[in-house]
């Protein structure tokens, strides 16, 4: 677990800056806003600008558990998941990529956790916002990929290079959540 993320994450820094130079200039050509529908997203704009509010909510609330979580894995996930929100908001910032301002529901659970006390419920409420969290972003990467397969302007290349390594990691922290989610015995 600890090494394939930590690879992973090496992979998607290494080559967000080959990918920032090429992709930077085609999302402030064409600014994107988040989509409503999984069918409707076809640019690396408009992934880019859903991923980073998903982003933001991470990064809220793994702050919060790194102080908060209690069981082994759920505290070491929150670490990881820290670190990973702060890269990829800082990535999707460099590239241009914004998205709206975070809504009522997202506020209302970042709130929730941060006036949870320690323990097996607050572990139990953080793994599964992010088990949620996480399995729409594969989902999302999943539509975007599919979406986006024909894809030949090479900005547009870079951009599902991108979503590539984030689907990996996605995908991985799914997987992760849910080992954790039943460890809690959620």
């Amino acid at each position: 677990m600890d090494r394939r993320s930590i690879l992973a994450g090496l992979a998607f820094v290494g080559a967000a800056p080959v990918i920032l130079s090429q992709t930077r200039s085609a999302l402030a050509a064409t600014p994107a806003m988040p989509v409503t529908s999984f069918a409707d997203l076809k640019t690396s704009g408009q992934f880019f600008s859903t991923v980073i509010g998903r982003a933001e909510i991470s990064l809220a609330t793994s702050q919060i558990a790194v102080e908060k979580a209690t069981q082994k894995n759920a505290h070491e996930f929150s670490g990881f998941e820290l670190g990973e929100a702060i890269t990829v908001n800082m990535v999707l910032k460099d590239i241009g990529a914004a998205g709206p301002a975070m809504d009522a529901p997202a506020e209302e659970k970042i709130e929730a956790l941060k006036s949870a006390a320690k323990g097996n419920a607050f572990d139990k409420a953080y793994i599964a916002l992010q088990l949620d969290n996480h399995e729409y972003l594969r989902d999302l990467s999943d539509a975007y990929l599919h979406n986006s397969a024909g894809a030949t302007d090479q900005a547009e290349l870079q951009g599902r290079h991108l979503a590539m390594l984030m689907n990996a990691v996605f995908k991985e922290h799914v997987a992760i959540c849910k080992r954790i989610s039943g460890e809690l015995g959620a």
